[in-house]
């Protein structure tokens, strides 16, 4: 298509180079006639043929020289239209890396930059997708943990005070549960909206109940002290399971009695998390927070911190680790003001 659309150039130049010195002839013989009437003097086919012979050679002359102008244009056109379609190829391909053309031919520039943009969005989605899923189902599996270990329970025991008390809780763990399916559909629907004020009591004190068994088995207890009556901004499924990741980090990795510490600082209440164990190492402690991030141990995925990081932010607080060795993370959120 390049090489007909330059013929065609060519051709067009020629006949403009022919009737333009075509012009010039008639113009000049208009105004010296005494050319004209030299010329009619003399042989008239041989004037005639001088003429078509000039006619003939600035028109090649003038169709040569286009269609060698346009040859630039045309190469820059067709590498430009062949990095295109690589770049076609290489996006249905599904690969995410794409560097856009720089052909100088706007409408050639505008398709791969939204092919290159869109690429762009479908990694970060198709990102987005996966860390979702893995952050569903770390946060559906401590809960259904803490109810098998309940149901064990009941299995195991004919006293039925037991019975009702373990029972009672597993419906408490089952509805807690359920608040974490609502609020993982909730992150998908974008929900909202500023965060409620929830009892930080309430929710250490129902967290204390889930991990009992399991801090029993190990021989080690939780310990809560500080401030109580305290009420922070958060929704009680994010709270929850931020402070249920770092009971369960201590649990796995951690050592002696668990010490859960409330406080107000200023505007902000601050929930410390700590034990007596070899706390975290030096060159793990800066990254501790990163997706992926784990020792190993106790089948740590390496996403439980930074979830639970991730929730603290999404409702106004921070999480950090304050204290490496033993290890102790602190809990920022801000404090609800209550009637």
């Amino acid at each position: 298509m390049l090489d007909r659309m330059a013929l065609v150039v060519a051709a067009v130049c020629a006949g403009a180079c022919v009737l333009l010195a075509t012009a010039v002839v008639a113009f000049v013989l208009a105004t010296r006639r005494d050319v004209m009437t030299d010329w009619l003097a003399a042989d008239p086919s041989a004037g005639v043929a001088r003429f078509g012979t000039a006619m003939l050679v600035v028109g090649a002359v003038g169709g040569v020289t286009a269609y060698l102008v346009t040859l630039g244009t045309r190469a820059r056109v067709e590498r430009s239209s062949k990095e295109l379609v690589e770049l076609a190829t290489r996006f249905a391909a599904g690969e995410a890396r794409l560097t856009p053309v720089h052909s100088e031919i706007d409408e050639i520039e505008h398709v791969s930059g939204v092919m290159t943009r869109r690429a762009h969005d479908m990694t970060k989605s198709l990102a987005a997708e996966r860390d979702f899923a893995a952050d569903a189902s770390h946060q559906l599996r401590t809960p259904l943990t803490a109810l098998l270990m309940r149901l064990e329970e009941i299995s195991e025991t004919d006293d039925a005070d037991v019975v009702k008390e373990e029972a009672n809780i597993a419906i408490a763990q089952v509805e807690r549960l359920t608040r974490v399916v609502d609020d993982l559909l909730g992150r998908t629907r974008g929900a909202g909206g500023p965060s409620p004020a929830v009892s930080l009591d309430s929710v250490i004190a129902a967290l204390q109940r889930e991990w009992q068994p399991a801090f029993e088995q190990a021989r080690r207890s939780v310990r809560v002290r500080g401030e109580r009556g305290l009420f922070v901004r958060s929704t009680p499924v994010a709270l929850s399971q931020v402070l249920s990741t770092l009971l369960e980090n201590s649990l796995v990795h951690g050592r002696g009695t668990v010490d859960v510490h409330a406080r107000r600082s200023g505007p902000s209440v601050i929930v410390e998390v700590s034990d007596q164990g070899d706390g975290v190492p030096a060159a793990m402690a800066p990254h501790i927070f990163e997706r992926s991030v784990s020792s190993g141990a106790g089948g740590s995925t390496g996403l439980g911190l930074a979830l639970a990081r991730d929730l603290a932010e999404s409702n106004g607080g921070r999480l950090d680790l304050v204290q490496a060795q033993p290890a102790r993370f602190a809990l920022f959120l801000s404090e609800a003001e209550t009637d």
